[in-house]
C-alpha cells in the first residue's frame, strides 16, 4: 500500500454515526487517489483549537458537523461569503501556503440535490424547524424561491431568529406556530429540518396532491413523513441526497479534482445505510 501523503477527516461530537468517511473514501477510490485517507474524530468545542493547531502539512481539509460549525470560525484565516451568510462552516481547506479557508457546502448541496430532482424554482416554501439546518435551508431558498417562506417554530425566540435570518438573506420569512405544522405540507416545497421523530405525527396529513418534500434525515429512512409523501405520489428529496451533494463539493475543494464521482458516492452511502 502506498504511503499516506494526504489526509482529511470529519470532526464532531457525536461522530460515530457519520457517513462522511464512506462517501469521501468512495470518491478517493473512484478518482484513483490511493495516497489519500479520510477518518473521523470525536472532537468537541473545547478540544477543537488544540486539534487544529496540531495538524501537520499532510492535511488537506476537514469536514465539520455539529457542534463545530460556528466554533471553527475564529480559527480560520478566511471564510467564503456563503459560509458568512449563515455564520456556519462545514468545510475547511488547508492551502499550500498554510492558510485555513472555510466554506459551507450544505447550502449549494441543498440546491444541487433539489436541481437533481428537477426543482429549479418554486413560488413559495415552508420550513419545519428553526435550527442550524433551517438557516442553511433559508439560504438555499434565497436562490430558488421567488416568494415567501413560512417557518413553523416552537417558540417566539426561534421565530425571531428565523425572521432575522430572512432579513439577512433577503428572504420574506413568515412565522407560524409548530402546532399548525400540517399546513406546511400544502406548500409547493416543504423542507423538514428537525430531528428524527419530530415530524412523524404529520405523516397522516399529507395532501392528496403533494408538491415536493425535502426531508434532511437519512437514518432511519424513509421517515414516516417521507414514506407517506411517496405513497401519495409526491417527489421526495432525502438527507442522503443532501449528504452526497455537500460531500461531493468537499471532495472537489480538498482534492482539486472535478467532477467528483456522484454516482459512486451515492452507491457507497446507500450500501452503508442498508447495512445498519
Amino acid at each position: 500500500m502506498a504511503d499516506i501523503r494526504r489526509r482529511a477527516a470529519v470532526l464532531g461530537s457525536p461522530i460515530a454515526h457519520s457517513l462522511s468517511p464512506v462517501l469521501h473514501r468512495a470518491a478517493y477510490a473512484e478518482l484513483g487517489l490511493d495516497d489519500w485517507s479520510y477518518d473521523r474524530f470525536e472532537v468537541d468545542e473545547a478540544a477543537l483549537p488544540g486539534f487544529v493547531e496540531a495538524l501537520d502539512p499532510s492535511w488537506a481539509g476537514l469536514s465539520l458537523t455539529m457542534p463545530l460549525k460556528r466554533a471553527i470560525i475564529p480559527l480560520l484565516d478566511e471564510i467564503s461569503p456563503t459560509a458568512a451568510s449563515v455564520e456556519a462552516v462545514n468545510t475547511v481547506v488547508f492551502t499550500e501556503d498554510g492558510r485555513r479557508v472555510g466554506d459551507n457546502t450544505d447550502i449549494p448541496g441543498m440546491i444541487a440535490a433539489l436541481r437533481e430532482r428537477g426543482v429549479e424554482k418554486v413560488e413559495s416554501a415552508a420550513i419545519l424547524g428553526a435550527g442550524a439546518t433551517a438557516s442553511s435551508a433559508l439560504a438555499a431558498l434565497a436562490v430558488i424561491c421567488a416568494g415567501p417562506v413560512t417557518a413553523y417554530v416552537r417558540s417566539k425566540e426561534r421565530g425571531d431568529e428565523m425572521r432575522g435570518w430572512g432579513q439577512r438573506l433577503g428572504v420574506d420569512v413568515r412565522v407560524a406556530d409548530w402546532a399548525d405544522g400540517a399546513r406546511a405540507l400544502d406548500a409547493p416545497l416543504a423542507i423538514a429540518t428537525t430531528p428524527a421523530g419530530t415530524t412523524d405525527a404529520l405523516a397522516t396529513g399529507v395532501p392528496e396532491r403533494p408538491g415536493i418534500l425535502f426531508d434532511v434525515l437519512y437514518d432511519p429512512w424513509p421517515t414516516p413523513l417521507a414514506a407517506a409523501w411517496s405513497a401519495r405520489g409526491g417527489a421526495v428529496v432525502g438527507g442522503l441526497d443532501l449528504l452526497v451533494h455537500q460531500a461531493l463539493l468537499q471532495v472537489e475543494q480538498m482534492t482539486g479534482r472535478s467532477p467528483a464521482p456522484l454516482a459512486a458516492m451515492r452507491r457507497a452511502g446507500e450500501a452503508a445505510l442498508a447495512g445498519r
